[in-house]
């Protein structure tokens, strides 16, 4: 039987997603009054699209305050979004992984090893082992969204990826401060809702404080 005979390379629920942004474009975004823009930047890690952390706000959130350190935006905030993966390139499942892995190969039989671009570092972080601008890595994504249009094959609608990268939690550990899952949202109706992220509320699992509860009613 062939891989493509079975039918579990696919996640049919919804989770969730977290966009770090300033806080007036989260507001208009969630209010309705303007939309999520994708990003089309050649060193995206996942290749075009808008970007979500998976059950992650405090990564959206530190993403956020990193962009208005650098003056990119004013205030950090976070979006949350109601998502789907529909038709998934899942760099977490084997499927995928090999296709990129082929879409690699044909690349490198048509132009060349060495005319690729390579992911690196900005300047100031040379010494990275991260490589924050993945150049190749989108480059090779773009292909297998290329090689679908070509092969009239469905669209890929989003593009996820597990990344290991930070700096070791502890002495020795193979566990990295800044590991996440990125998910990269090609088409916009994989985003079925929006919101902006509630706090925590305290609960000491009554649904009523005692002095508030409704007496029963007697049959």
């Amino acid at each position: 039987m062939t891989k493509s005979e079975f039918i579990y390379s696919a996640d049919p629920g919804l989770l969730l997603g977290f966009h770090g942004c300033d806080r007036q474009v989260a507001e208009k975004i969630v209010l309705g009054r303007d939309n999520m823009r994708p990003s089309i930047n050649r060193y995206d890690w996942l290749g075009s699209g808008v970007y979500f952390w998976q059950n992650n706000y405090e990564r959206a959130y530190d993403f956020a305050c990193q962009l208005a350190a650098a003056g990119k935006i004013k205030e950090p905030a976070v979006v949350g979004a109601v998502l789907c993966l529909d038709y998934c390139l899942d760099l977490l499942d084997k499927d995928s992984i090999d296709d990129v892995k082929n879409n690699w190969e044909k690349i490198i039989r048509l132009i060349g090893e060495g005319t690729l671009p390579r992911n690196v570092n900005p300047g100031h972080l040379a010494g990275s082992q991260d490589k924050l601008l993945r150049y190749l890595d989108c480059m090779v994504i773009e292909v297998a969204h290329t090689i679908a249009r070509e092969d009239n094959d469905p669209p890929f609608d989003t593009v996820r990826c597990a990344f290991i990268e930070g700096q070791p939690i502890f002495p020795g550990a193979s566990f990295m401060d800044k590991s996440h899952i990125q998910i990269c949202v090609r088409n916009p109706n994989c985003i079925k809702g929006l919101f902006m992220p509630r706090l925590r509320q305290p609960w000491n699992g009554d649904i009523f404080h005692k002095e508030e509860a409704t007496p029963a009613i007697a049959s």
